[in-house]
């Protein structure tokens, strides 16, 4: 009878470790991918900051520049693509990551024509509401970069915490799959040139 009540003991013991295990692992993993969701929204703000500032630049621009009409239609239809192409962060794949910086060049692209058509009007350079949205746009762009490397700083200690042993273990049972972090085309890193000090 004591034997078995030893078993029964140790069974209990074991059962409420793997238990405070279980628990403690799946809270910790709860913590550390909803603070890489957290990030990941703040991405998304930022590039709906700068689809905004665009748009408004393009309203504002138009003033000075009616008949441009061919590249404020480039910028458009790119700022529309760039709009759609959004990524869910539970499927962020390499293939709809490649979709999504495919659609950002292009928009910076499109911006890079407009910024040419800005440099042959000096009297919308002056303008104060122009200038103080290049300014914006310009923290915008950096503004980017930093809530995307936030993002990728966030996602490698969790994709680190569910894939070591035996974590990994309870990471398949309970869901937890690993992040894509992400991952600039090449030049996409750099923030597209607004500044037009130099040229004043």
């Amino acid at each position: 009878m004591k034997k078995l009540i030893i078993v029964v003991l140790v069974l209990a013991a074991i059962g409420f470790s793997l238990y405070n295990w279980a628990v403690g692992f799946n809270n910790t993993a709860i913590e550390k991918q909803e603070e890489a969701k957290t990030k990941w929204a703040d991405v998304e703000s930022t590039y709906q900051r700068r689809f905004d500032l665009i748009g408004n630049l393009v309203e504002t621009t138009k003033g000075y520049a009616a008949h441009e009409k061919e590249t404020f239609e480039a910028v458009i239809k790119a700022r529309a693509e760039a709009t759609k192409t959004t990524i869910n962060l539970d499927d962020m794949t390499p293939e709809k990551m490649a979709a999504f910086q495919k659609a950002q060049s292009g928009l910076a692209g499109a911006l890079g024509k407009l910024m040419v058509v800005v440099e042959r009007y000096p009297d919308l350079k002056a303008d104060q509401h122009f200038k103080e949205l290049m300014s914006q746009l310009e923290g915008t762009e950096n503004r980017i970069n930093v809530a995307r490397e936030r993002f990728n700083a966030a996602v490698k200690p969790y994709n680190i915490f569910i894939r070591k042993f035996p974590n990994s273990v309870l990471a398949g049972w309970f869901g937890f799959d690993k992040m894509n972090a992400f991952a600039s085309e090449s030049g996409a890193e750099k923030a597209v040139k607004v500044d037009f000090s130099s040229k004043k």
